[in-house]
């Protein structure tokens, strides 16, 4: 059975996901910046997850409720979310914090256009006027033919917020039968061995701080899992992905704070651009939603 939809709550879970995804994000960036293989620290971000959530439902005499019918599509939510690692966690390595995390806030716009050409959905104008709001936003962070930010990093910002875009149209799906537990654990379950195949190429010995580290970062990684997992499957995507852009304050914060790195000025131009986009994307779903079922929101609320 669907799970009854708390927009509220969902928001409060959204908003507290991204700051813990937020510190994680920093955390990576540390931790390959302290001399850790980038591959190895997706290794580490993955392992916690599966320890910890076995542990603790062995301790409560839950394990059944890892059970599930639908393998398959926690194999391919697993290969699309690893892809999405490499994406997510490779931008802020790349770049500024702020910079990477702006072009995060593309996942809306994305989000339109895979609707339109793969869902075959109707999309109406003002939504295509977001999405060319959202990339002239683009352009001006990136300023094509400049050489302030390198152009494979920006190229792998965007495809974090492609790849966002798609995996959290999947959770969504496997949010209708599937616990947030599950799909957590599943994901990690199966990533973890895929990417422990390159351990042999590039792990090497690490001192204490670096095991702190990698391991906090899997720590961080599975509570922000769970709340971003949450947040799905009570709230519509359209509408809790707004929180996200809470995001830009922890990463501005972060920068400053340990890089002593304050974003470009072409950001405080473009990223308002992109947000203003995205919100009214989400407000264009979120109409919509309340137009399908005009009870089910507020009997949440």
């Amino acid at each position: 059975m669907e799970p009854v939809q708390k927009p509220l709550y969902a928001l409060g879970l959204r908003l507290l996901a991204t700051m813990v995804l937020a510190t994680l994000v920093m955390t990576v960036k540390y931790t390959v910046e302290a001399g850790v293989a980038f591959p190895e620290v997706l290794f580490w971000r993955q392992v916690p997850s599966v320890v910890l959530i076995l542990a603790w439902l062995m301790l409560r005499g839950e394990v059944h409720r890892l059970k599930t019918t639908r393998l398959p599509d926690h194999a391919r939510r697993a290969v699309l979310g690893m892809t999405g690692m490499f994406f997510t966690f490779g931008a802020p390595v790349l770049l500024p914090l702020a910079v990477a995390t702006t072009f995060g806030f593309t996942t809306p716009v994305f989000a339109v256009i895979l609707s339109a050409l793969l869902l075959k959905e109707q999309v109406g104008p003002v939504r295509w006027l977001a999405v060319a709001l959202g990339f002239a936003g683009i352009v001006v962070i990136a300023q094509p033919g400049h050489a302030a930010i390198p152009a494979f990093g920006a190229a792998v910002g965007l495809g974090a917020g492609f790849m966002v875009a798609l995996i959290s149209i999947q959770v969504r799906d496997l949010g209708r039968t599937e616990e947030s537990l599950s799909i957590v654990f599943w994901f990690a379950l199966i990533s973890a061995p895929i990417l422990a195949l390159g351990l042999p190429f590039y792990a090497s010995a690490h001192t204490p701080w670096q095991w702190f580290l990698l391991l906090g970062g899997g720590f961080l990684g599975l509570v922000g899992q769970l709340l971003l997992t949450a947040s799905l499957r009570y709230g519509q995507v359209a509408s809790v992905i707004v929180m996200d852009y809470s995001a830009l304050v922890w990463a501005t914060l972060y920068g400053w704070l340990i890089w002593t790195e304050l974003p470009p000025a072409s950001i405080w131009l473009g990223a308002p651009l992109i947000i203003a986009a995205g919100a009214v994307i989400a407000w264009r779903e979120h109409l919509h939603y309340r137009r399908l079922t005009p009870t089910a929101t507020s009997s949440a609320e």
